[in-house]
Order: structure tokens, then sequence, then C-alpha cells
């Protein structure tokens, strides 16, 4: 019977000291001074984070293990010039683009000009031949210009 009392006491007594055990840590912890959160927070940042190794495996990178916070910290002069190219890229595709349209339209412009120059042109020379000419002068009976009988002929003047 006194090993089944000791048996029973014992758990009891074990009860007891975790409860003071437990009521002892608290209290010790309460007692020393709690970290700040800068503190928490760069343990939090830290905690999960395993050395990069000098070597990158395909595995390692499509995993996503690339990615640390270490990583992107060291790189993120690199990330911005990487956005600054990005941007200049797009400013200057669109720009391009509106001067690409300009010359496109200024294109068609010379076309156009050139078709009616060549118009002009054609106009110009049908009513400047000579049977045109010959048929406007007849047709206008004020005109005292006539064809000539004779084919021109050069004078030859004697020099002194």
């Amino acid at each position: 019977m006194k090993d089944k009392e000791n048996t029973e006491q014992e758990p009891s007594k074990d009860v007891k000291e975790t409860k003071f055990d437990v009521k002892s840590e608290v209290t010790t912890e309460n007692t020393e001074e709690a970290p700040s959160l800068k503190e928490v927070i760069k343990n939090q940042a830290i905690e999960g984070e395993e050395p990069l190794s000098s070597n990158f495996t395909l595995r390692k990178i499509l995993g996503g293990d690339i990615l640390t916070t270490q990583t992107i910290r060291r790189q993120i002069g690199v990330f911005f010039l990487i956005t600054g190219f990005l941007i200049v890229y797009v400013a200057n595709r669109y720009s391009v683009q509106k001067d690409l349209i300009e010359i496109d339209k200024l294109q068609d412009e010379l076309q156009d000009a050139k078709y009616k120059a060549l118009s002009s042109s054609s106009q110009l020379t049908e009513k400047s031949r000579e049977s045109h000419v010959l048929e406007m002068l007849n047709n206008n009976k004020d005109s005292v210009l006539k064809i000539a009988n004779q084919p021109p002929y050069i004078i030859n003047v004697p020099e002194e």
C-alpha cells in the first residue's frame, strides 16, 4: 500500500513541481528585458535565410532559392537600373512610333505632290505642242502671228 501511496503522491508532486516550474519560468521572462520591435523584426528577417552557395543549380533557380532577402538587398541597384532601362525603352519606342507615323504621313503628301507635278507637267506639254498652239492662234482672230513658210537661216556676221 505504501508503494501505491508513494506512486500516487509522486505524480502529485510532479504536477506541483511542473506548475511551480512554469510559474517560475513565466516570472523569469517577465523580469528579463523584452526584445525591442526592431530586434524581433531583424530576427524574423534573418531567421529562415540560408547563406548563398557559390554554385547555383537549375533546381535552386527554378525553386526560388535565388530570391532570398539577402540576394534582393544586394541587387536592389541592379533592379532599379533595369527598371530605368525599361522606362527609357518604352519611351523611346513610343517616340519612334510617333516619328514613323509622321514619316508615313509625309511620304503620302510627297507622293500626292509628285502626282500633281506630273499632271501639271503633262498638261503644260499638251498645251505647248505646236499643233495645239496653231489651233489656238487660228481660233483667236486678233493674233498677227503666223507660221513661217521659210526655214530659219543663220546670219554670219564678219568679225572686224
